[in-house]
C-alpha cells in the first residue's frame, strides 16, 4: 500500500520491450536507502516489484495488463518518474490509501496559474469519472491530490508549489497522458451494494441497496 506522497523524482535508465511486456530500469537515489529484491515501489503510481538493484537504481518487470492499463508503455530513456516506496507499518499516513493499481489513464486538457497554485484539468473515461467526487481523493501519476472540480467528462485539481516541485506535475502540459487511480473506498462500497452491475446472482440480490434483511443474512 502507498499514500501518494512522492519521495523523489527518478528517471528511466532503459526500457527492454518484449512482445507484450517490458523490463524497466529506473535511476533513483533516496529510495535505494533500504531497498531489497521483492520490494514494492510505485513508479508513476504503478506498483512494481523490484527484481534487481544496484547503486544507481533498480529494475522491474511490467506485465501485459499493466502496460494496457497505464502509461508506462510510453516511457523512454530519461523520462522522469514519480517514485514512492510501500508504506511502512509505523509510517505516517500523509496522503490517502493508494494501491498502485491503475484504473486507467487521463489526458491533461488544461493548465492554468492561480496565484501561487496551478490548476490541472484532466479528461478521463466514464469508467474513471464515475468515482470522481468533488473534495474526494484521486492519485495522478501516483500523487495524492484532492479533486477541486468535476463535470461530466473531466475533473480539476489545484496543486501547491511544493507538490509541483517535488513531482513530475510541473513538467506536464496539455495533451500529456497521466495514470489515474480512484479512491478505493467508493469501488468497494459499490461492489458490496451490487450497484456496478457485476457480481452475478449475489449482486442481483443486493441491487435494491443495503437493507436490514441483507445485514441479518450476512451476520450483522
Amino acid at each position: 500500500m502507498f499514500t501518494g506522497i512522492i519521495e523523489e523524482i527518478g528517471s528511466i535508465r532503459s526500457v527492454a520491450r518484449g512482445t507484450h511486456s517490458a523490463v524497466l530500469s529506473v535511476r533513483a537515489e533516496r529510495i535505494l536507502e533500504d531497498i531489497h529484491t521483492g520490494d514494492s515501489i510505485a513508479v508513476n503510481g504503478v506498483c512494481l516489484t523490484v527484481s534487481s538493484f544496484d547503486k544507481g537504481g533498480f529494475t522491474a518487470d511490467v506485465m501485459h495488463e499493466t502496460l494496457n492499463r497505464s502509461g508506462l508503455g510510453a516511457l523512454k530513456t530519461d523520462s522522469p518518474v514519480n517514485l514512492e516506496r510501500a508504506m511502512r507499518a509505523d509510517g505516517r499516513f500523509g496522503g490517502h490509501i493508494v494501491s498502485g493499481h491503475i484504473d486507467g489513464t487521463g489526458t491533461i486538457i488544461g493548465v492554468r496559474k492561480d496565484d501561487n497554485a496551478v490548476w490541472y484539468t484532466i479528461r478521463a473515461a466514464s469508467s474513471v469519472m464515475r468515482y470522481i467526487v468533488e473534495k474526494g481523493s484521486v492519485a495522478i501519476d501516483g500523487i495524492s491530490l484532492t479533486v477541486a472540480g468535476v463535470d461530466a467528462e473531466s475533473f480539476s485539481v489545484s496543486v501547491i508549489p511544493h507538490t509541483a516541485k517535488q513531482t513530475t506535475l510541473s513538467r506536464r502540459r496539455p495533451g500529456d497522458s497521466v495514470n489515474l487511480e480512484n479512491d478505493c473506498v467508493g469501488k468497494y462500497v459499490e461492489k458490496l451494494l451490487g450497484l456496478s452491475g457485476q457480481g452475478g446472482a449475489a449482486a442481483g440480490k443486493r441491487a435494491g441497496g443495503l437493507t436490514r434483511a441483507f445485514l441479518a443474512e450476512n451476520g450483522f
